[in-house]
C-alpha cells in the first residue's frame, strides 16, 4: 500500500480519497490540545462566546509535547488517548474540525459525528514521541498558556507518520483488523 502525502490544511477532496488503513505522511500546520483545552474550548461554546482559535477545516493532535532540549523544537510529542475528547468531539466537528490525530478507539457518538461532518480521525504510534517530535518543524502557544504542556499550539509539521482509523465513510481500521485476525489473517 502506497503512501498519501497531504498538505493540510484538509480539504473535502482529501478526506473522501482517504479510507480506514491507509498510512499518510501530514505536512502543514496542526493544533495541539488535550483534555483540559477542550474542556475550556466547550465552556466557550456553551455560553456562545467566540473560540479562541479557528476550527474550520482544522486538525487537533491531541497531545501535550515535553519540553524541549537545547537544539529541539519540542520534546517527546506522542498522542495521547483519543477517547479523552470523545465527550467534546461530535461537537467540535460540527464547528467545522475536519480531522483528529490520536491513538486508541473512538466510541459511536464520535465515529457518527465523522460521517455526518466529513472528517478523518488519524493514530499516530503511541510510544513513538521521540521520533514524532523529529517532524514538528514549529511551536507556537496560541491560547490558554496557563495549561503549560496542554496549552493549545500551533504545531508546524512536515512528513509526519499517521494511519487512517476512522473514514468519513463510516469504516473503521481497528474493527477490519480484528475481523481480519478472527478469520485467519485473510
Amino acid at each position: 500500500m502506497a503512501v498519501k502525502k497531504i498538505i493540510l490544511p484538509l480539504t473535502e477532496e482529501n478526506i473522501q480519497d482517504l479510507e480506514a488503513g491507509d498510512r499518510v505522511l501530514l505536512t502543514g500546520d496542526v493544533y495541539a490540545a488535550r483534555d483540559a483545552a477542550h474542556k475550556r474550548l466547550m465552556e466557550l461554546i456553551e455560553k456562545k462566546e467566540e473560540l479562541l482559535i479557528e476550527l474550520q477545516g482544522e486538525v487537533i493532535y491531541y497531545v501535550g509535547p515535553t519540553p524541549a532540549k537545547p537544539g529541539q523544537v519540542v520534546g517527546s510529542a506522542g498522542p495521547t488517548t483519543s477517547g479523552r475528547m470523545d465527550k467534546y468531539t461530535p461537537t467540535l466537528l460540527s464547528l467545522g474540525l475536519k480531522g483528529m490525530i490520536g491513538k486508541g478507539y473512538r466510541n459511536e457518538p464520535v465515529k457518527k459525528a465523522i460521517q455526518e461532518y466529513n472528517a478523518v480521525y488519524f493514530a499516530a504510534v503511541g510510544g513513538s514521541g521521540a521520533l514524532l517530535s523529529k517532524t514538528i518543524q514549529a511551536d507556537e502557544v496560541v491560547a490558554y498558556e496557563d495549561l503549560g504542556p496542554e496549552a493549545i499550539r500551533r504545531l508546524t509539521i512536515k512528513d509526519f507518520p499517521v494511519t487512517v482509523i476512522n473514514d468519513c465513510q463510516g469504516n473503521d481500521w481497528y474493527e477490519q483488523g480484528t475481523e481480519a485476525y478472527r478469520q485467519g489473517g485473510k
